[in-house]
């Protein structure tokens, strides 16, 4: 860690910076005698990915930051500041805390955190950093968080694991193939935690999860504005019996709606034509879960069809997480063609066709307001105009 990166002078050039093309900077010949071209064009990269990412760290001032990488890597805040109320107990173990976004919320709750990073230089950012933004009960350590547990005598109330893949090649992959590897030290974290917390891609199987893990009370699947973006195990010692599905959308508001295991096997399906009411289209958190049918019965909605994933109620719904369209008219795909100057968005679901090639067919204009789902209801095509009314 460059400490001359936090004189007065860089700072403001950083600042200064922030809008202006990095690959530039790098070639040009920096201003500074103890900070390189490099380690300006790097903090303005990652300072400008932490904008929307890490606004406290982002309005903070004399933040250093690490390696565009680790920015990109590093967990949200909106995702870590839901993380904090999972844990457990007073004294919390992140064992690979990266950047430490995770290791500052625990902070924010537990009394006491230690934050074990393997890399000296980022663990030393870690550490200047939760200074900075008035952390006193957060403990950096730059070691192997693994071989910390190994060597400690102590216990913990929640330890915190993010294993990182080490074939990043297709999307499926197991715990296993993960490091550290969980699997293999599943023993020594259960014996040392109340609870263990383990935090993976939404591209694991849930099933496949299952099958590597064991004492799993809890899976939280985690999105921000539909978009999946982590899945958290909740791993409690002693625990037996079926996990507990929790769904949390994290918009500008946080929704969790908690689903059986073992979807329904049944749901009710819209038989009649529909000319009103409402349109329901879950949040990517409730489509990783499967249980599409839990979702009809846990909200009160009805199915169009088994593969549409779509939902109608004659009522809104508003703690519904996911999108809500009133219904405007519903027509057959050939009494579409007869419109004119026709305006709005398009989303397809169990119809045979791609949504930018009915944009182009239908001449369908952007307009903010107005949907047309193109789905199926009772065998037949339709398509529904739509007004949505709940976002993301």
């Amino acid at each position: 860690m460059n400490i001359n990166l936090l004189a007065k002078e860089v700072q403001e050039y950083i600042n200064g910076h922030l809008n202006v093309d990095v690959s530039k900077i790098v070639l040009a010949k920096s201003p500074f005698a103890e900070v390189s071209a490099a380690e300006l064009a790097n903090q303005i990269a990652a300072k400008k990915k932490a904008e929307k990412k890490l606004p406290n760290w982002f309005h903070q001032e004399n933040i250093i930051y690490p390696s565009t990488l680790s920015v990109e890597q590093t967990s949200s805040e909106d995702t870590a500041s839901y993380k904090r109320q999972l844990i457990k107990g007073d004294r919390v173990l992140d064992i690979t805390a990266g950047f430490g976004v995770d290791s500052y919320y625990f902070a924010k709750k537990a009394k006491q955190v230690f934050s074990c990073e393997i890399n000296p230089q980022l663990s030393a950012i870690t550490a200047h950093n939760a200074k900075i933004l008035g952390l006193t009960n957060l403990t950096c350590l730059a070691t192997d968080g693994l071989e910390f547990l190994k060597q400690s005598e102590e216990n913990f109330g929640t330890i915190y694991v993010d294993p990182a893949r080490r074939n990043s090649s297709g999307k499926v992959f197991k715990l296993a193939d993960c490091t550290p590897n969980v699997v293999e030290h599943l023993d020594l974290l259960l014996s040392k935690a109340e609870r263990v917390i383990i935090k993976t891609s939404p591209l694991l199987d849930i099933h496949a999860g299952l099958a590597e893990l064991r004492n799993v009370s809890a899976i939280h699947i985690v999105s921000v504005r539909n978009e999946c973006k982590e899945l958290l195990w909740i791993l409690d010692a002693g625990f037996e019996g079926e996990p507990q599905i929790v769904c949390a959308t994290l918009n500008n508001y946080t929704k969790t709606v908690e689903l059986p295991f073992n979807d329904h096997p049944t749901t009710a399906y819209v038989k009649e034509e529909l000319k009103q009411g409402f349109l329901y289209e879950a949040d990517a958190a409730l489509m990783k879960s499967g249980a599409f049918n839990a979702v009809a019965n846990t909200y009160g909605l009805q199915k169009l069809a088994k593969q549409s994933h779509l939902y109608y109620n004659e009522q809104i719904e508003t703690t519904f997480a996911g999108r809500i369209f009133e219904i405007e008219t519903a027509l057959a795909p050939n009494e579409l063609k007869k419109l004119k100057g026709l305006g709005g968005n398009v989303i397809v679901r169990n119809f045979p066709d791609k949504a930018e090639n009915l944009v182009n067919k239908f001449k369908i204009k952007p307009d903010q307001q107005t949907f047309y789902l193109f789905t199926q209801l009772d065998g037949n095509y339709v398509v529904f105009k739509t007004k949505i009314v709940q976002y993301y």
